[in-house]
């Protein structure tokens, strides 16, 4: 399944926010420096989705706020029923 996400980096802890039609708004904790946040953000996915961190997949936005994502490892029914649980 891919995902978009936008990220707010430098925030208390990492939190998924909201989900703004086909956006997800995700709060990490670490600092956009040296691709920090990008490794923070892919390992707060893999435990949001249960997911092995190897089954989720950075595929665009490394240097931006808007990435896109890749998650595998479940069936696309399941990634969207954690999906729906977002506000």
């Amino acid at each position: 399944m891919i995902i978009k996400v936008r990220v707010i980096p430098n925030s208390k802890r990492n939190d998924v926010v909201s989900r703004i039609g086909s956006i997800l708004r995700v709060k990490i904790a670490a600092p956009a420096v040296e691709g920090q946040a990008n490794e923070e953000l892919c390992e707060y996915l893999s435990d949001f989705f249960d997911v092995g961190r190897s089954n989720v997949l950075l595929r665009k936005g490394e240097r931006g706020r808007e990435k896109t994502i890749e998650i595998n490892g479940r069936t696309e029914e399941e990634l969207e029923e954690v999906l729906g649980t977002i506000p």
